[in-house]
């Protein structure tokens, strides 16, 4: 969702950007600025920057190296990316390079591992959501249409899949679908319509679209675990939750306003919150409920959330204009 920043908010965007790394740099091609040393999980650290492992992923979501055997305690942070591009929701292509939505720009883009940046679509009604299909067809949620769009591989030409059932608006907290998620169970899309408080699962031919929970204030994000739960960030309503087998919801972790959420395989959700009094990226243990945060200073609006195989978390911040990697330590 896209908010009106209040201006002692944008005032202190430069002055927390400063305070965690260089100068941004700005270009149609765009390298990012040195790496940032920050908190993550009550550790500092710092890294020379680094970039996504390129690997065929196995999921549409899935890459890097093998997944460890323990929930990460440390985190080292790096600016993988700083510049001009506002980047939001974030996927992996089959090679293992992010790819990242821009709604001010209307365009998809990959992030290459020199750090500049190829446009990839453009034209796009504030593009959100992403989910890379097993078959490389990218499909792009639209806020402002409230529709939901493929590309084929190689295409630069949009293919409609669905109009949701919400009317979206540009009043904030009635704007149109955001996040989406792939669900590997079933091997569909699951889809918060964000102005009717409706989560569905749609085919991936756009055929076939159901409703399988509601109540929701304002949904836009969601992830889906292996036996086919979902989970459910309520951005205005806040917190995260648990869709239940009858469509009832469960609250499982704490946030303000919560963008996106992603489930670290150990027993944990990772959400990012855009509150300004928050503006986190915070992991919760799902058996325990207890909640850490894993990154914060320099962040104004967290928005897209991804984990490679190797745990790593991958942060977009459409206001800050960067793209962060927090890497596991141990």
């Amino acid at each position: 969702m896209k908010r009106s920043l209040p201006v002692a908010a944008l005032a202190a965007v430069g002055m927390a950007l400063a305070a965690c790394s260089g100068s941004p740099t700005g270009g149609a091609t765009t390298r990012s600025g040195p790496p940032s040393t920050s908190s993550a999980s009550g550790s500092v650290t710092s890294s020379a920057r680094s970039s996504v492992t390129p690997q065929t992923p196995s999921s549409p979501t899935a890459t890097g190296a093998p997944r460890p055997k323990a929930a990460p305690g440390r985190f080292t942070r790096t600016t993988l990316y700083r510049g001009s591009a506002h980047p939001d929701d974030l996927t992996f292509d089959g090679s293992g390079r992010l790819l990242f939505s821009d709604y001010t720009n209307g365009t998809v883009s990959r992030l290459n591992p020199d750090g500049t940046v190829t446009v990839l679509h453009r034209g796009l009604a504030g593009p959100e959501g992403l989910v890379l299909l097993a078959d490389g067809t990218l499909v792009v949620a639209q806020e402002k249409t409230n529709r939901i769009v493929s590309f084929a591989p190689g295409s630069d030409t949009a293919h409609l899949l669905r109009t949701l059932p919400g009317t979206p608006t540009l009043v904030e907290c009635h704007q149109g679908v955001d996040g989406i998620a792939w669900d590997p169970s079933t091997k569909s899309l699951v889809v918060p319509d964000a102005p009717t408080g409706a989560i569905y699962r749609l085919s991936t031919d756009g055929r076939s679209l159901t409703r399988v929970a509601g109540g929701f204030t304002h949904p836009v994000g969601a992830t889906v675990d292996a036996a086919g739960r979902i989970y459910v960030a309520d951005e205005c309503g806040g917190d995260v939750w648990r869709v239940t087998a009858g469509g009832g919801r469960v609250r499982v972790a704490p946030a303000a306003m919560p963008d996106d959420v992603a489930l670290d395989g150990f027993g944990n959700i990772i959400v990012t919150d855009v509150r300004h009094i928050r503006h986190s990226v915070t992991r919760t243990n799902l058996r325990t409920g207890a909640t850490t945060t894993l990154a914060s200073a320099g962040l104004v609006e967290p928005q897209g959330l991804v984990l490679d195989r190797s745990g790593a978390i991958y942060v977009s911040d459409d206001i800050a204009d960067v793209i962060i990697k927090l890497t596991p330590r141990g």
